[in-house]
């Protein structure tokens, strides 16, 4: 008799644990139900954890990170985005403004430092994005692909210029956004066209120490992310997802944009 109490008791207590662990749940899809939808021109990016960096120096070690929902633009801020910007902050305007190749409204806006690149995100009340959101996102969810889209060749999939030939994809100089497929998360351009600012200052060694949630990159430095490679990227390995660059912050080229990501907002 009491082996079957026994019996009963743990039965019991099982039986509770499973309608604890359905509430969680019920509760988990609650909370995502209550993210707001992304504002115009951004995606929802669904949180998740990932394998950060590649085995080649300056991205390596390998490492396990854990990125919070947030929202990120679609396509990089364009000419005609930065210009609203401008007239309405009297913030300078680009250098390569007047240049006919480089200044239609399309075209992502070129020669813009960090710092001009961090006025103009919270301006739109948006934010740059860490590396570590901005390497997730153009992961689009896939695991262990060199490039958004998978392991194929870059050619006629994003702007570069391979083998130094500038036209071979289509654009001789940048190309206007959105021109080319989008990876899963629906994110356009993250394989060239412009080098994108990430919040981070740059560090070569700091994935040795990096934290796994939510990571932010070193204290201080004096070179700050840039990620994605150009359309005068020569070397496809600049494309990669995993691939990431040090830049002093107050340079202004040709080869330089940005896009922007925000945290998300509930209901």
């Amino acid at each position: 008799m009491i082996i079957i109490k026994k019996y009963i008791i743990i039965i019991v207590s099982l039986f509770n644990l499973f309608l604890m662990c359905g509430k969680l749940k019920t509760e988990e899809k609650q909370i995502i139900k209550k993210i707001k939808p992304p504002p115009e021109g951004m995606v929802l990016i669904p949180g998740g954890y990932y394998t950060m960096g590649s085995d080649s120096t300056g991205e390596n070690p390998k490492h396990r990170v854990w990125v919070d929902t947030f929202y990120m633009d679609k396509y990089e801020v364009t000419n005609k985005q930065y210009l609203e910007f401008v007239k309405a902050t009297g913030h300078p305007k680009p250098p390569f403004i007047k240049d006919t190749l480089l200044n239609k409204p399309d075209q992502p806006v070129v020669g813009v430092s960090y710092f001009d690149a961090l006025c103009y995100a919270k301006w739109s009340g948006k934010r740059l994005p860490t590396e570590a959101e901005w390497e997730y996102g153009a992961r689009g969810g896939l695991v262990d692909k060199e490039f958004p889209w998978g392991n194929d060749t870059p050619f006629r999939r994003c702007n570069y210029a391979p083998g130094g030939d500038l036209e071979a994809d289509g654009y001789k100089y940048t190309a206007p956004v959105g021109r080319f497929k989008p990876n899963n998360f629906g994110l356009y351009d993250m394989s060239g066209n412009v080098w994108e600012w990430c919040a981070d200052f740059y560090d070569t060694l700091y994935y040795r120490m990096s934290p796994e949630k939510n990571p932010t990159g070193p204290d201080s430095g004096y070179f700050r992310v840039v990620r994605g490679g150009s359309w005068l990227s020569i070397n496809p390995g600049h494309l990669r997802c995993a691939s990431r660059m040090g830049l002093k912050p107050f340079v202004q080229d040709r080869y330089y944009g940005f896009r922007c990501a925000m945290d998300v907002k509930r209901e």
